[in-house]
């Protein structure tokens, strides 16, 4: 019987990271998503590849609050071309996973696919979808939006955003193809995105991406976030959700900043379901508070906190140009 991870471990090895019979792969996952890191290593195999896994809990206690040294010398040493990670996130672990993308994507310049939060439906759902499709939308929308200086937003339940935009920063898109060394994406793909020069207005947010994913799913009740000037100011919403919210925001000087605006371009969805790391790439659009991917955006500061929020059903105006309605993309 064929596995029910198969067209999508097939995808994120052939053809997201064009992964040959030359390229030496590292896996590292987490033991609850082990069955998925064995369906990408025998994939990877079949490609002809060399493959190493490591399982993240035979190196550090969960949650983990640090990239082991003694797990990057162990990398290092088997000299990667290609990485991917596959897990779960917990509350904290951005200090796991900052310096693992770090160490992977930009020192050893691998190609890298990110596959946090991924579990059985989003590898049959979102790994499953028409890839060479994603592509194409992502390109078009890339193309629509790169040379934009205001983007407006807005959705049925209240979503009213002005997203001002500067060429300083790079738009970034996350088109589910990592051909070239040192390129990276989020497992399953298909976005846009950048780090906005401001942001002002109301976002209502119907999934929360960290931690907050896998506790709240997708909201009862959405919250609202009160922008200006691409700071958080008020936040509405269920308590003690509310609460946690304002804690998380509050951690550092940048947490509550707008760090990320980008548009889902996976036309290969057909509804969220609950999991933010397939949903932030259904057609729509999600902001993040706190870190902006710097070395990816050209943004200037940095933030040790990165909490994404997301819109549905959104209506995009790049300048007068209607991009999206009702979360159907035109471009």
């Amino acid at each position: 019987m064929p596995s029910p991870y198969a067209q999508g471990a097939r995808n994120a090895v052939r053809t997201c990271l064009n992964v040959q019979a030359n390229d030496r792969v590292a896996v590292i996952c987490d033991v609850g998503r082990a069955d998925i890191a064995d369906a990408i290593v025998q994939e990877a195999q079949r490609a002809g590849a060399v493959v190493a896994c490591w399982t993240m809990e035979d190196w550090v206690r969960r949650p983990a609050r640090e990239f082991p040294a003694a797990l990057a010398d162990r990398i290092v040493a088997f000299s990667p071309t290609v990485s991917y990670f596959i897990g779960e996130g917990q509350a904290g672990e951005l200090a796991f996973r900052v310096p693992m993308l770090d160490l992977l994507a930009h020192r050893l310049r691998c190609r890298h696919g990110h596959m946090i939060g991924i579990d059985t439906r989003l590898m049959e759902d979102g790994m499953a979808v028409d890839y060479e499709e994603v592509y194409r939308v992502t390109r078009r929308v890339y193309d629509a939006v790169r040379a934009a200086s205001e983007i407006r937003v807005t959705s049925p339940l209240g979503t009213d955003l002005s997203v001002q935009l500067t060429a300083r920063h790079r738009w970034v898109p996350c088109d589910g193809r990592y051909w070239e060394q040192g390129q990276w994406g989020n497992l399953p793909e298909g976005e846009v995105f950048t780090a906005p020069e401001g942001v002002d207005g109301l976002l209502v947010a119907e999934e929360l991406g960290d931690h907050f994913a896998a506790r709240y799913g997708l909201l009862s009740q959405p919250v609202r976030f009160e922008i200006e000037k691409g700071r958080v100011r008020r936040i509405q919403g269920p308590e003690p959700l509310r609460q946690e919210l304002e804690a998380y925001l509050a951690q550092s000087p940048h947490s509550d900043r707008v760090g990320e605006f980008a548009i889902g371009t996976n036309v290969g969805l057909r509804s969220v379901v609950g999991n933010f790391l397939q949903d932030e790439k259904y057609p729509g659009v999600h902001l993040a508070f706190g870190d902006p991917y710097a070395l990816e955006t050209g943004a200037d500061w940095s933030a040790p906190s990165h909490l994404d929020a997301l819109t549905t059903r959104t209506d995009v105006w790049v300048g007068d140009r209607q991009l999206m309605a009702e979360g159907h993309i035109l471009a």
